[in-house]
Parts: structure tokens; sequence; C-alpha cells
């Protein structure tokens, strides 16, 4: 995934973020299902944000920014809540 490819998929991922809020902060029920999706949105923004940090900071080094590779969730929430 390219970096256009991966703020197109942030934005996607946002839109429907904000549009499940919305409805539960405009007293609308949430059902378990919206609660959990939520919290797979969340993950995949996370995910997204690391790859296109890690893109970065190989074009930056002037390396190939197609050779960076996602982490598994578990990396990337594990060191998002140790250093956040």
């Amino acid at each position: 995934m390219d970096e256009q490819q991966i703020l197109q998929r942030m934005h996607a991922l946002v839109d429907e973020e904000h549009h499940l809020r919305t409805r539960r902060s405009s007293a609308v029920l949430v059902a378990q299902p919206q609660h959990e999706r939520l919290t797979d949105l969340e993950q995949m923004l996370d995910e997204c944000w690391d790859l296109l940090r890690r893109r970065r900071a190989l074009r930056d080094a002037g390396m190939n920014p197609d050779d960076a590779h996602a982490a598994p969730i578990s990396h990337v929430e594990y060191y998002l809540h140790w250093w956040g």
C-alpha cells in the first residue's frame, strides 16, 4: 500500500468512526456489534498510522518506503500504550 492508499483508507475509517460516534452521542443506543466495530476501527487506524510512519521513516532515511511492512496489531497497541 502506498501513502496515498493508506491516507484514503484512513479517511474512510475516520468517516465510519465519526458516523458511529455521532450515533452514540445523539442518544441512539449503540449495540454491542457497533461498539466492537468502533474498537476494530481504532485498531485499524493505529495500524495505518504505524505503516505510514514506517514508510516516511524509510523515505527520510533514503531507503525504499515500499519495504515498510505493517506490524501486528498486538505490537502496535503495545507500543502505543507504552509510549502514549
